[in-house]
Order: structure tokens, then C-alpha cells, then sequence
């Protein structure tokens, strides 16, 4: 790794980070915490039809990110390191991670979930090898940090895993920390991040300590949710649908857009002001099987909750977040915190690390054997 000259000690560290997603790549340069761009890359279809492995995608990525680099100008001598958003990795710890030898081979040979982020950190690391640099991860997907008496099911043979979305979740809490004056670890949160999927996290003392996953909690505008799981097992042996139908009825074509044939709450909230009574009676349906999800996992926190915050794309819907503010104000202060920040999340734990205010992990996948 080389050495980080005057230059860049005295006017900040360039760091590139990279999220790639199921039909785009977005990047951002940073320089400190200050943005010098960013761009989204989004990719065909055809591209995706005809490059469906990992291993196939992510060389063509790693160029379309360099070669958007070339068009802002920019001088990739300039990084002093490359982040990725972490992906389904066998449970790690939360925070960064060197990219190594192990890691990428579990990416690439398994065994691995399929998903778009297994592929930040093989692009980080094709970005930063050539130059010396340091390549990280930062929050995977799969970071687990829960508490023993999370991990109990009422079936022997599984274990709760933590499955939510740490990246955003941990970003939108430190902010809230920040703003308050305080630190991430010194505070406690409830979080429900509210997407195409929606997940919920316990933060207690810079740590998710229990969430539900986008499968066990809340219906989305495209998921289903928890649903009671007799009725699965009866569809699951109906001979009506083959295991991939019925995943896609789980993850994709439920929801929201089961019902009402559209997972786009703009055009919701458009029926809505229309008259149509069905649309209203599922939005609200939406909004309060958040607020259920939030108050399932107060007890986590034994009451002592700092603030609770509503995050993602759908808090941008005033409609959906004043119907769950309704509900959940009891449990504490509600905060919220629109969109996302997944690259200013990733750059700014690349950040702490370069600045030795955190260590990266070393992963050892003998570990997860």
C-alpha cells in the first residue's frame, strides 16, 4: 500500500464509492465528506439478460465506472482508496473490511446468495489494486450484530440471522446522532427503512441488537411481508405454483402491486385523491404495518428510545409517514430522514478509517465454514 503524501494529508483524502444495484451502478467521488460528483450507470437490459453471473458482470462494470470517471475528468492517481458496498457474505461484523484474497473468492466461487452488492467489493478492489491503494467494504448487507436471545426461533433448525439494510439504516443514525450532538454509540434508535423493501433495525449503542428482515416484518410496494405461515406451506404443496412462482408472488409481484397492480405510491396517492377507497384502505394498511414492525422491536430497547426514524424512498410520501407518525409517536420523537445515503455511508467509513479513528476487519472465511 502506498504511503499517503503531504498533499493529501494536508487537503483531504479522494475516495471513490461504489454501489452496484440490481439495474444500475452508482458512484460518487468524495474528498473528506465533501461530494465532488456522482452518477448513476444504469445498465440495459440485455447487458443483464446476457450477463447474468457475477463473475461475467462485474469486469464490464469495473470499466463503465472508469470509464465514467475519464468523463468527469478525473485522475484516478488522485484515490487514496476505493469502497464497495458490502454484500451477502457469510455474517461479519459491522463496519469496514480490507477486501482480500478470501473474500473474493467467496464471491466468486461460493457458497454466496446472488446479488448485485457481492459485486463492491471485486470492483473496488479492480479499481484500487492498479494503484496501490487501499479496496474496502463498509456495512455489508449480512454485518450481524445481534444479541443471543435475537437468534432463537420457534424451529430448532433455524437460527434469525440479521438481514436488513445496515448500510443506510447505520448512516441515517449516526446523522441523527450528529445533529443531536452526540454520538452514534451513545444513543439508541428505532429504524424502519422503507423501500421496494422494508426492513426494521434496533439500534442500541452504536449496534443492531434485532431487525426484520424485508421478509419478516411489514408488506412493501413490491413484497409481501410476513404472512401467517401455515397459509405458505398450504400453497407451497397446492401443486398451483412452482417454487419460483411463488417466490416471485413473495418478492416482486406482492405487495402493493398484488393489490393494486402499481408499486409506485406516487400513482397510489393519486388514486387516493381520486376517491378510490380501496387504494386508501391499503396505503394505510401500509403505513400501519410499519408502525407494527417499529413497536415489535421497542422491547429491544426496554423503552429507552432516542428517536425513531423513517428513511428511504417512501419516506418522501408526507401521506404514508403522517399515518405511521400517528401511530408510533408514543414510543418517542420521530425523525424523517428521506432517501438514502449509501455512498456518503460508504465514503465516510472509508474516511474514518484512513483517518485511524476505526480499524478494518480482516475477513477469514475459514471462519464461516
Amino acid at each position: 500500500m502506498k504511503a499517503v503524501s503531504n498533499y493529501r494529508e494536508t487537503m483531504g483524502y479522494d475516495i471513490l464509492a461504489v454501489n452496484p444495484g440490481s439495474t444500475s451502478t452508482k458512484i460518487a467521488v468524495f474528498r473528506d465528506r465533501e461530494e465532488r460528483f456522482r452518477e448513476e450507470i444504469e445498465h440495459d437490459a440485455i447487458f443483464l439478460d446476457s450477463h447474468q453471473e457475477i463473475k461475467e458482470q462485474f469486469p464490464i462494470r469495473r470499466d463503465m465506472v472508469l470509464t465514467c470517471l475519464k468523463k468527469h475528468s478525473y485522475r484516478v492517481e488522485q484515490l487514496c482508496a476505493v469502497v464497495g458496498r458490502g454484500g451477502l457474505l457469510p455474517p461479519v461484523k459491522a463496519g469496514g473490511y480490507t477486501v482480500n484474497q478470501a473474500m473474493k473468492d467467496r464471491i466468486l466461487n461460493g457458497p454466496i446468495s446472488p446479488h448485485a452488492s457481492n459485486m463492491g467489493a471485486l470492483i473496488a478492489d479492480a479499481v484500487a489494486a492498479p494503484l496501490g491503494i487501499p479496496a474496502y467494504i463498509y456495512d455489508a448487507v449480512s454485518s450481524d450484530e445481534f444479541m443471543e436471545i435475537s437468534r432463537i426461533t420457534g424451529i430448532p433448525e433455524v437460527v434469525r440471522q440479521s438481514f436488513c439494510h445496515v448500510l443506510n439504516s447505520k448512516a441515517m443514525a449516526r446523522k441523527a446522532a450528529e445533529e443531536a450532538g452526540k454520538s452514534y454509540g451513545e444513543m439508541n434508535f428505532l429504524v424502519a427503512h422503507m423501500g421496494g423493501g422494508i426492513s426494521f433495525s434496533a439500534h442500541r449503542h452504536g449496534r443492531i441488537v434485532d431487525a426484520l428482515s424485508d421478509d419478516g416484518g411489514a408488506f412493501s410496494p413490491q413484497r409481501s411481508g410476513s404472512v401467517p405461515i401455515i397459509y405458505i406451506v398450504d400453497m407451497c404443496y397446492s401443486g398451483k405454483y412452482t417454487k419460483a412462482e411463488l417466490m416471485r408472488k413473495i418478492r416482486g409481484d406482492g405487495g402493493l402491486k398484488a393489490y393494486l397492480g402499481t408499486y409506485d405510491c406516487r400513482e397510489i396517492e393519486e388514486m387516493i385523491r381520486r376517491g378510490n377507497q380501496k387504494a386508501e384502505l391499503l396505503y394505510e394498511a401500509q403505513a400501519y404495518q410499519v408502525a407494527k414492525g417499529i413497536g415489535q422491536l421497542a422491547p429491544a430497547l426496554k423503552g429507552n428510545v432516542d428517536a425513531i426514524i423513517l428513511t428511504g424512498g417512501m419516506a418522501h410520501s408526507k401521506m404514508l409517514t403522517d399515518w405511521i407518525t400517528d401511530y408510533i409517536k408514543f414510543l418517542g420523537p420521530v425523525r424523517i430522514m428521506p432517501g438514502e445515503m449509501e455512498l456518503e455511508a460508504l465514503a465516510y467509513g472509508a474516511l474514518r478509517i484512513l483517518q485511524g479513528r476505526e480499524k478494518a476487519n480482516i475477513y477469514q472465511d475459514e471462519l464461516y465454514q
